[in-house]
């Protein structure tokens, strides 16, 4: 799928001085405050904007604050130094960062195993951090006898196996965002995450890193007003170990949220940041509904498990690969968008509703040659756009519209076959239904002649 941004439109790279180690990092953002972005598991400052979801976060954090995010030795585009850093050097790293940037004090945002950085830095540096904001983060990972919060050590044991054995594809991703396991774009993205930002051997030797690391002796010197957020179901590092730490920082404030992801920016991540923007400035700015008109085109590949099951996962994979090609194609010579993939399926917009039948005739009409059958739905209503994704009950009804299609079929609601009268596309009545979460019943119209 399409880049989430063109490489100019990326930030400049650069690189800090820390010691003998050479640190990669980029500014983004004209906000008021500064603030440092302490990364999780892997990193990769330029791989990081490849992501549609996390571009769209960094750009909501860039309106709110001047924003500095770094690779970690061992990692990304920083020096790679054969082993990885203990936290003491992350700190320093994460100081070499803000000067280079020239940033005097700066409100600290810790992810995940960034977290534990960021809080040794607010314990040890009050003069340079502003706040400490952590995200699905932890004190100390492993359980002990002093703290049965912790994670079964056998169990980190067996997560850094599957990591090192399984190393190239997207390892893990059921635990990182489950949300999105089955979307085959955030699948591509985080395999080449994991592939550009460290190797196999440095992943097993972060969880050997993550078994003893423990900062909790720091929390109580924390004086900088504290944030601690986390996802109520998160399968990375469970909730409790959030609000251990919201329990021992004076005055923290932690806030819960639903979901099960560990990434901060794929459930939700404008409630996120507009907590963190309450959090640093005292008000959160109302973020418009950009809302539009547009037509919604959602396609689901018939029979696909079955399919995976029969050829195996490398042939499925490549069978999955051309049919997302030959979709995104098929949908920019309609002028439509990609909003994203749904595991065996897309969902697709289009500002015509003429210009999106006929796409879905298309593809109905080509997919056979590459091996699949595909059945599609369409609705023009109101859609709500939400950075690169769309929401609103206009993409409810095309994904119970899509859910009816027989195999090979365009369905479409009566509101697309009225707004094309006169286009000389022909339609065959399939009746009235139900759509499940729906209101009322809707007609629905099969396209009878798919236009060449």
């Amino acid at each position: 799928m399409q880049a989430a941004l063109r490489d100019s439109e990326v930030p400049e790279t650069r690189w800090a001085r820390s010691g003998d180690v050479s640190i990669a990092y980029q500014v983004f953002g004209d906000g008021p405050i500064d603030l440092l972005v302490a990364p999780g598991f892997v990193s990769h400052c330029e791989v990081f904007w490849q992501s549609r979801d996390l571009a769209t976060a960094f750009g909501r954090l860039a309106e709110v604050a001047r924003v500095m995010v770094f690779d970690k030795r061992e990692q990304g585009l920083s020096d790679r130094v054969g082993r990885p850093p203990v936290v003491e050097e992350m700190v320093d790293d994460a100081l070499a960062v803000m000067d280079a940037a020239g940033s005097e004090r700066a409100a600290i945002f810790g992810i995940s195993e960034g977290g534990a950085l960021a809080q040794l830095f607010a314990a040890g540096h009050p003069d340079r951090c502003t706040h400490l904001i952590l995200w699905s983060s932890f004190a100390r990972l492993p359980v002990a006898d002093d703290y049965p919060e912790g994670i079964d050590p056998a169990e980190l044991e067996r997560w850094g196996g599957i990591l090192r054995d399984q190393w190239g594809g997207p390892v893990s991703l059921g635990v990182f965002a489950p949300s999105r396991k089955d979307d085959s774009e955030t699948q591509r993205w985080w395999a080449q995450l994991l592939r550009q930002g460290t190797s196999p051997r440095s992943a097993f030797e972060l969880m050997n890193l993550y078994r003893e690391l423990d900062v909790r002796a720091a929390l109580e010197s924390i004086q900088a007003p504290t944030l601690v957020m986390h996802r109520r179901g998160d399968r990375g590092v469970p909730a409790q170990l959030g609000r251990y730490i919201a329990d021992h920082v004076a005055g923290a404030r932690y806030v819960e949220f639903d979901g099960a992801d560990h990434l901060f920016w794929t459930q939700g991540a404008d409630e996120i940041i507009g907590e963190m923007e309450e959090f640093l400035t005292g008000a959160r700015r109302a973020q418009p509904a950009d809302r539009v008109l547009a037509t919604v085109m959602f396609t689901d590949i018939v029979g696909s498990t079955a399919e995976a099951a029969r050829l195996g996962d490398r042939d499925w994979r490549e069978v999955l690969d051309r049919h997302d090609e030959r979709v995104e194609a098929e949908v920019e010579r309609g002028r439509g968008r990609v909003v994203k993939t749904t595991g065996d399926g897309v969902l697709a917009t289009f500002d015509g509703p003429a210009r999106a039948i006929e796409t879905a005739s298309r593809l109905a009409r080509q997919l056979p040659d590459l091996g699949v059958r595909i059945r599609t739905g369409l609705h023009t209503g109101e859609c709500e756009r939400r950075g690169e994704d769309v929401g609103g009950m206009a993409v409810h009804i095309g994904a119970r519209i899509g859910a009816r299609a027989e195999p090979g079929e365009v369905l479409v609601s009566s509101t697309v076959k009225d707004l094309v009268v006169g286009s000389g596309i022909e339609f065959a009545d399939r009746g009235s239904a139900e759509l499940k979460g729906v209101p009322g019943e809707w007609r629905l119209y099969a396209v009878a002649e798919p236009p060449a």
